[in-house]
C-alpha cells in the first residue's frame, strides 16, 4: 500500500476514533443503549483501519500520529458538541501536539 493511501485511512481512523470518543461521553458511563452500541463499533472500525494502516507506517508512527490527531479532533468535538472551551494551556498544549505530529511524519525516521 503506497503511503499516500495508507494516510488517508489514518485520517479515516482517526475520523473513527473522534466519533467513538463523542459518542462515549454521550453515553453518559455506557447506561445509554444507543451511544453505548455506537461507540462500540465506532472503536472497532477505528482498531480495523489502524490495522491495516500499520502494514505500511510504522506502528509507532501510526499510533502517534493517531493519538495526536484524535486528541486535537476531540478537543474541537467538545467545543461544538458539548461547549467546552479549551483554556490557554490547551490551546499551547494541542500546538505541541500538532507540532509533534508533524515532527513525526515530516522529519522522522523509522525503520
Amino acid at each position: 500500500m503506497e503511503n499516500f493511501k495508507a494516510y488517508l485511512i489514518l485520517l479515516i481512523a482517526v475520523i473513527l476514533g473522534t466519533a467513538a470518543n463523542g459518542f462515549a461521553k454521550s453515553a453518559q458511563g455506557f447506561t445509554l443503549l444507543i451511544p453505548t452500541i455506537l461507540t462500540a463499533i465506532f472503536i472497532v472500525g477505528c482498531m480495523y483501519t489502524l490495522s491495516i494502516v500499520m502494514k505500511t507506517i510504522p506502528v509507532g508512527v501510526t499510533y502517534a500520529s493517531f493519538a495526536g490527531l484524535c486528541i486535537i479532533a476531540t478537543i474541537f468535538v467538545g467545543i461544538v458538541k458539548f461547549n467546552q472551551m479549551p483554556d490557554m494551556f490547551t490551546i499551547i498544549g494541542m500546538l505541541l501536539i500538532i507540532s509533534g505530529v508533524l515532527i513525526v511524519n515530516l522529519v522522522g525516521k523509522t525503520s
